[in-house]
């Protein structure tokens, strides 16, 4: 099947027409490459600049406040509540068991068996709790944290950042992108031959 040469001369055009349009298009998916890396920086500027110390002074001003608080009473009912209570069961416990060593001693010594002095078995107690609760608070202080570097707030900024600049870029992306997967070209300047 042969053409003629006036339709050999409009497919010429047609294809130098398509040709002309593949490379401004071509061009204009490479500016609007530029275009995306440029919002993407500017947004990460943004983000630096704008949202990071926005999000760390509300978690100052709202959470950190909440969370000090939290903490004060959690520490406070622990040093004055907790640690009290485990060393009277500690000291009772030594009591009693200081009680049944000195009963056993009196029996394997042939004395018999009488009741333990009350007195000097709670005096026993109370020491014993009270070193206890001493070293149990010497533990819990030595537990304190030490605050250093980025707390919650800054870590939750960083995320809310890095997606909000994910977020922004992707929809650039979809934007700007040309349909490129309907052209496949050998030559990224040249047109494919009708």
């Amino acid at each position: 099947m042969s053409l003629s040469r006036k339709r050999k001369k409009e497919l010429h055009k047609l294809q130098s027409k398509l040709n002309d349009l593949w490379e401004s298009q071509q061009v204009i998916v490479d500016q609007a490459g530029h275009a995306v890396r440029d919002a993407g920086r500017q947004l990460g500027n943004y983000g630096r600049e704008e949202i990071v110390p926005t999000v760390r002074g509300a978690y100052g001003k709202y959470a950190e406040p909440v969370i000090d608080r939290s903490a004060q009473v959690s520490r406070r009912v622990l040093s004055d509540k907790v640690i009290p209570g485990a060393g009277a069961v500690v000291g009772s416990a030594l009591s009693i068991w200081d009680a049944a060593g000195d009963t056993r001693a009196r029996l394997a010594a042939g004395k018999g068996l009488s009741l333990p002095d009350g007195k000097k078995y709670a005096k026993r107690a109370d020491k014993y709790g009270k070193q206890a609760t001493r070293k149990l608070s010497a533990q819990l202080s030595r537990l304190e944290p030490k605050k250093k570097g980025m707390g919650a707030g800054g870590v939750i900024a960083i995320l809310l950042g890095v997606a909000a600049a994910a977020g922004v870029a992707y929809a650039a992306w979809q934007t700007l992108r040309a349909d490129d997967e309907l052209w496949v070209a050998d030559d990224p300047l040249r047109a494919p031959d009708a």
